[in-house]
């Protein structure tokens, strides 16, 4: 597996040797990164607009401080995120998408709207299973 190309060698035509479902492809973690619990959920509150921590924390319902700084962190190092320091006092750090970052996040804003729209079959999917799998037991 190459790891060495990059984004802009994608751009040029090259061809990606990458694949995700491949056991050791360094794809896997950042799909997690991207698409676990907390990771959309940040790239889908910054895709609004950028925000301090505390900001996206109370947009983000549910994750905690720990979980937050650290999705944040590996987002970041990912290149998904920006992370921003102004030089005020006390300091205020604050947080943006980068370009792929972006991108990304119109991606899974449409799953999203995919999956909102499809909630009302997705429901009555689950009442049909659990009905079958309760009249089994």
């Amino acid at each position: 597996m190459d790891t060495q190309q990059t984004p802009a060698d994608a751009d040029a035509g090259e061809d990606f040797a990458f694949d995700v479902l491949a056991q050791r492809c360094p794809s896997r973690p950042v799909l997690e990164h991207i698409t676990g619990r907390w990771g959309s959920l940040v790239l889908i509150a910054l895709r609004e607009k950028p925000a301090r921590f505390n900001e996206l924390r109370r947009r983000v319902g549910g994750v905690s401080e720990k979980m937050l700084a650290q999705g944040l962190h590996a987002l970041e190092r990912d290149g998904f995120v920006a992370r921003e320091v102004h030089s005020t006092i006390p300091p205020r750090v604050e947080y943006s998408l980068t370009p792929l970052g972006s991108q990304t996040a119109e991606m899974l804003w449409e799953l999203i709207m995919h999956l909102e729209y499809a909630m009302p079959h997705v429901l009555r999917s689950q009442q049909s299973y659990d009905a079958a799998a309760s009249a089994e037991a």
